[in-house]
């Protein structure tokens, strides 16, 4: 029998677009969680300040590894050959 692994994460860092501090706390849950600290999971969170949205890596145990902007990819265009 399987079993669904769930637990609060909560997180402080500041903002890569303004500096403002920001805490969130994140309910996790799947089958990544069983992984323990092999598991690295990133979330995109807004800043309640300034609106620019920050990309956070972490691990379940709460250590955030990385706060970054989020940069959406979008596809380059090529001309057409025709």
């Amino acid at each position: 029998m399987e079993t669904m692994m769930e637990l609060k994460v909560s997180l402080d860092f500041a903002c890569c677009g303004c500096g403002q501090p920001v805490s969130v706390t994140l309910q996790c849950s799947g089958e990544g969680l069983v992984a323990g600290s092999r598991t690295v999971a990133t979330v995109n969170v807004p800043c309640p300040t300034c609106g620019a949205v920050n990309r956070l890596e972490f691990d379940p145990s709460g250590t955030l590894h990385a706060v970054m902007p989020f940069t959406q990819r979008r596809p380059q265009l090529e001309p057409s050959l025709n």
